[in-house]
Order: structure tokens, then C-alpha cells, then sequence
């Protein structure tokens, strides 16, 4: 039995995948439910109106399944007229925790912030886990609405809620890009993509693999998409602007080959950087291999310039003098030295990226700027930092 004042009918504004999972689920469920969205899109399983002020001035209750923030903005102030005193807010989108306190101050007690954690068929079973701000009674009043959806967790407010949702959907951008990177290394140690999958399958990552291994085989867009990469990219960079600490998840995000259409999973399929990208940086290493600068000819531009703190002095050599440092032949202790390429990014024309150097009792943290000229890749210039 449902506690009194309860909704019963609610409008569902934003048909998305989310929305429409979220409509069908709560059809399915007994609620009276009228969808609307922007792109005119209908659903066989909820009647759909054209009018989101009609739909809201039937309901009991409006629930917001849109894209960002100024969406929630935008239709708020198209339905705010057909809006009733007692009608109630829910707001399952994914937005800026100032977004949400902005919503909230706007709205007051009849707004309730409660993103989701969870996708496409977490809804359909009715497993998400919802972050519900909203005051006692207020929640009472839409926890049955909630709990068809999911289990609730009340959190203190709505900017704790969407900063919540923020953090949650980081860790899975991690989790998509450590599946990446174990792609790549597997790859470039000649396994199969099956067999690296196995075995992943069987590792902390095994849950991922588990429910996204159609979408990372070689046909990945037979699938149809669940979360995409467009919504997560946009997440990872609502993180970084209200944290305003960088994050490697939105830029390693950003602009993959499948568009951001396609799901989550397709991120982690994204092939390696070009080899010719590391060619000037295994020039380089060569030069330290062996001593022999025209190696180092060979990975820097002309005009490079070598920089770094050298005996508590900051020094910056032209390509030349730091050329004539190197003797022709290789260290005594060569044979224990190691060099490793730790990150590479490329950005159209440029790229950088780091390396570590361990030579001797000294460790080198080595970093480059590249840009690409005619038809290769060469270092215009490297600073570094030495670890004694």
C-alpha cells in the first residue's frame, strides 16, 4: 500500500535510453506514466505526448532523465507554468553539483536530486542504486517511485548527490581505460584479443568484461549502446570544472574513432598510438644505449632545447651542447641501465609525453613536447628532473 500523497502519475521529460528504460519500468509497474522529448522520439511502451506543459500538468510528479545541466534548465523554464505547487521534481540526470544546489534553491522542498547509479538493464531489473537528496518527507513521498527503480540511499543535499554521481562514474572511466590498456599490452605482446579477455574475465576487471564483452569483439556497433562515450566524456569534464583538478579520464575520452554515440565499452578498443609517434623517442633512446649523439640528431628538431635543474642550477642547452655531453660509446655501467616509455599523448599535430631513465644511482623523469613535421614525428624539446 502506498503512503498517502504518494504520486501515481508521472511525467517522464527526456526519452532517452535512460529515460525510456526508466518510463517502461515504471509502466511496467503499475504507475501511470506520459513521456515527452526534445527529439520527438515515441516509446511502445508509455503513451508520449508532443507538449511537455500537458504531460507536466497531468503529473504527480515530473522525473528529469535529460543530458546536462542547461537541459534541465531549459525545460524547466518551458514547463514551469503547467508546474503545481504540489507537484514533484525528480531529477535522475547526471549534472554539476552547482547545477543541482542551483535547481534545488529554485525549487525548494518539491526538488529531489537523485542520480543513478547503474544503466540500461540495471533498470529494467529495478537494480539501481539511487543517490536521493531530498528532505524526509519529501522522500517518503517519492520512495515508492524509487525503490521500483532501485535502492535508495539518502545523502544530504542535492550538490553531495551529483558530486557523488560524479565520483562513481570516475571510477568507471577508470575502469573502461585500465580495460585499454590491458587491450593494448596484450596486443603488443601478440596474444589474442579472446585470450586476454579470458583472462580478464577472471580479474578485478572480470564484472566490466562480463557485461561489455559483446561490445569488444571486432563488430562492436552490432550492439546497441547502453552508456555512451559522448555522456561519460561529458561527466569526466563536469568532474574537472567542479573539482577543478584534471583528470586523465576526459582527455583520454575525448574523440575516439567510434564517435560518442557509441558505448563505453568501444573506448577500450581504441588501438595504441602510431609507432611513428615513438620513433623519435626510441631514437632517443638509442643515443643513450650507446652514446652515439647522432641518434639524438635523429629525434630532436634543430632548434630543441634540452632544460633541467643541474647542480641546483637550471640549465637550458641547445641541441648541439647537449650532443657534445655524449662520447661515442656507451656508459661502463650500461648493461644495468633501463629506459622506459611511461605515457604518449597525441593531440592532432603535437604530443607529448614522459619517460623514465634509470641510470645508475640517478632515476631521470624525462618529458616531451613533439610535434609532427613532413611526414614524421620529431622532440622540439625535453625537460627533465633528476631523482639522486
Amino acid at each position: 500500500m502506498t503512503p498517502p500523497h504518494t504520486p501515481r502519475t508521472v511525467a517522464v521529460l527526456g526519452l532517452g535510453r535512460m529515460g525510456a528504460a526508466l518510463a517502461a519500468r515504471l509502466a511496467a509497474k503499475g504507475w501511470d506514466v506520459v513521456g515527452w522529448t526534445r527529439s520527438g522520439r515515441t516509446s511502445g511502451t508509455v503513451e508520449v505526448t508532443g507538449d511537455p506543459g500537458a504531460a507536466v500538468a497531468r503529473a504527480d510528479l515530473v522525473l528529469l532523465s535529460l543530458f546536462d545541466g542547461p537541459a534541465c534548465q531549459q525545460v524547466l523554464d518551458e514547463v514551469g507554468d503547467s508546474l503545481r505547487t504540489d507537484t514533484i521534481v525528480l531529477n535522475a540526470s547526471t549534472i554539476a553539483p552547482a547545477e543541482a544546489s542551483e535547481l534545488a534553491r529554485r525549487l525548494g522542498p518539491a526538488y529531489v536530486h537523485a542520480p543513478v547509479l547503474g544503466s540500461v538493464p540495471a533498470v529494467a531489473a529495478g537494480t539501481l542504486e539511487i543517490l536521493a537528496a531530498a528532505d524526509q518527507d519529501m522522500l517518503d513521498r517519492v520512495r515508492p517511485v524509487l525503490e521500483t527503480l532501485g535502492t535508495v540511499r539518502r545523502v544530504d543535499d542535492a550538490s553531495t548527490a551529483a558530486a557523488l554521481k560524479l565520483i562513481a562514474n570516475h571510477s568507471l572511466a577508470g575502469a573502461v581505460l585500465a580495460l585499454r590498456d590491458s587491450l593494448r599490452q596484450g596486443e603488443a605482446l601478440g596474444l589474442s584479443r579472446a585470450q586476454v579477455l579470458d583472462v580478464l574475465a577472471l580479474a578485478p576487471l572480470g564484472g566490466l568484461v562480463a557485461r561489455k564483452r559483446p561490445f569488444l569483439t571486432d563488430q562492436p556497433t552490432a550492439c546497441t549502446a547502453e552508456f555512451t562515450i559522448g555522456a561519460l566524456a561529458k561527466d569526466m569534464a563536469l568532474l574537472s570544472a567542479a573539482s577543478n583538478t584534471p583528470s586523465r579520464s576526459a582527455a583520454d575520452l575525448a574523440g575516439p574513432p567510434a564517435g560518442p554515440e557509441a558505448d563505453i565499452a568501444v573506448a577500450a578498443t581504441v588501438p595504441a598510438v602510431a609507432s611513428t609517434v615513438l620513433e623519435p623517442l626510441r631514437a632517443y633512446i638509442r643515443g643513450h644505449a650507446t652514446g652515439d649523439p647522432a641518434h639524438f640528431r635523429d629525434a630532436f628538431l634543430p632548434t630543441a632545447h634540452i632544460e633541467g635543474i643541474r647542480d641546483g642550477a637550471f640549465v637550458s642547452w641547445r641541441l648541439d651542447e647537449y650532443c657534445a655531453l655524449f662520447p661515442g660509446r656507451p656508459a661502463l655501467d650500461e648493461p644495468t641501465r633501463s629506459r622506459r616509455i611511461d605515457v604518449t599523448d597525441v593531440h592532432g599535430t603535437v604530443a607529448t609525453a614522459t619517460m623514465t631513465l634509470s641510470h645508475g644511482a640517478d632515476t631521470f623523469t624525462d618529458i616531451f613536447l613533439l610535434v609532427r613535421v613532413d611526414a614524421g614525428w620529431r622532440i622540439a624539446n625535453k625537460a627533465y628532473h633528476r631523482h639522486s
